[in-house]
């Protein structure tokens, strides 16, 4: 995952943690620093620090139960509201899903029952203000474990909650339709925590919005490739009938093509093999004409790492060809260009 990096290996599965998430930390120490010193300062991040080792422990719940259904974890990411198990594959099958999902919660339920038989679980103190003691450490990771447990069944993506969702819709309708309607409940609610934030002036609500409303979308989109991925052609999702620039042609008149032109992106066709051999985007021409100028050629700023295939092969293989590719160039029996795909065109053919 982007803007994070690892910290070790445990169990088969590398450990990441999100830059925001420091910032959590910080927040918290900070705050107890400021409204009671040094002291609760330590003891809060303390209790951070268990936050961490229960994050961990809830994911490795995920992580184990899908193992046992034959699917591999390669990373664990800590994030500002919890960590996100990077599953090698989602199990399609509902019951499977379910329990993965599950599996999480369950761990954070466990712990919570070991320290309430235990009797640690006194209520009493008070979490991330400043005025907990060591003494109610224990109680609040206790009340810690049950307030992830609860949080993560929200129905809502990337929590727990929204795949359990997913899949009870799933039992009823086609995969692509569920995960459809729990990425729009999830958004919602996203919206809900946005504004309810912006209410009582804390920036924690937001922050976790944008988190939900980003990772709905991506599982939305995430599962409607995967399905159309199984049936569909290139020809189905390429860009026909575009507008092309020659690698001769310089940053200026690049800018005007775009300022004419809707088109995030255009493929660069060399004039004598009437190949596309490279890409253009909006975000390199504008990054480029402050460094470069006007006068220099878009043959010396274009992505350049383009694939060629033939009409007719499964779109499959066609997105993992994109994985190393900027883009493909489709070509006709004939050997003639009649077509691109790209990353972009693929999302545009999603949102159709």
């Amino acid at each position: 995952m982007r803007w994070s990096f690892p910290i070790g290996r445990l169990l088969g599965s590398e450990l990441r943690v999100h830059y925001t998430f420091l910032l959590l930390v910080a927040f918290i120490g900070g705050s107890a620093w400021m409204n009671a010193g040094p002291e609760a300062a330590l003891i809060n991040t303390v209790y951070v620090l268990a936050l961490f080792a229960c994050v961990i422990a809830h994911e490795y719940g995920h992580a184990l139960t899908a193992r046992a259904f034959g699917i591999p974890t390669p990373d664990i990411t800590l994030l500002p509201i919890g960590g996100l198990a990077r599953l090698a594959r989602i199990p399609e099958k509902p019951v499977q899903e379910i329990l993965v999902a599950l599996a999480g919660p369950a761990v954070n339920v466990v712990i919570f029952g070991l320290l309430f038989m235990s009797g640690f679980a006194n209520f009493s103190g008070a979490a991330m203000t400043g005025n907990m003691t060591l003494a109610q450490l224990p109680a609040e990771i206790a009340l810690l474990n049950l307030i992830l447990a609860a949080f993560n069944m929200i129905p809502a993506f990337p929590m727990d909650g929204g795949r359990v969702l997913r899949a009870v819709l799933s039992l009823m309708t086609n995969r692509v339709r569920a995960t459809r309607i729990a990425a729009f409940i999830g958004q919602g609610l996203a919206v809900v925590f946005a504004l309810y934030g912006l209410y009582v002036g804390s920036f924690i609500y937001p922050l976790i919005a944008v988190f939900i409303f980003m990772a709905a979308r991506a599982e939305a989109q995430d599962v409607q490739l995967r399905a159309l991925a199984r049936t569909a052609r290139v020809d189905d999702v390429m860009a026909t009938g575009f507008t092309a620039l020659s690698p001769h042609v310089t940053l200026g008149q690049a800018r005007n093509a775009f300022d004419r032109n809707d088109q995030p992106e255009f493929p660069v066709v060399d004039g004598a093999s009437a190949r596309i051999v490279g890409f253009l985007s909006r975000k390199q021409l504008y990054d480029a004409l402050p460094k470069l100028g006007e006068a220099e050629t878009v043959g010396a700023v274009m992505s350049r790492n383009v694939a060629q295939v033939n009409m007719g092969q499964p779109l499959a293989n066609v997105l993992r060809v994109l994985q190393r590719a900027a883009g493909v160039g489709v070509l006709a029996p004939s050997g003639e260009t009649v077509g691109y795909v790209t990353h972009q065109t693929v999302l545009d053919h999603l949102k159709r």
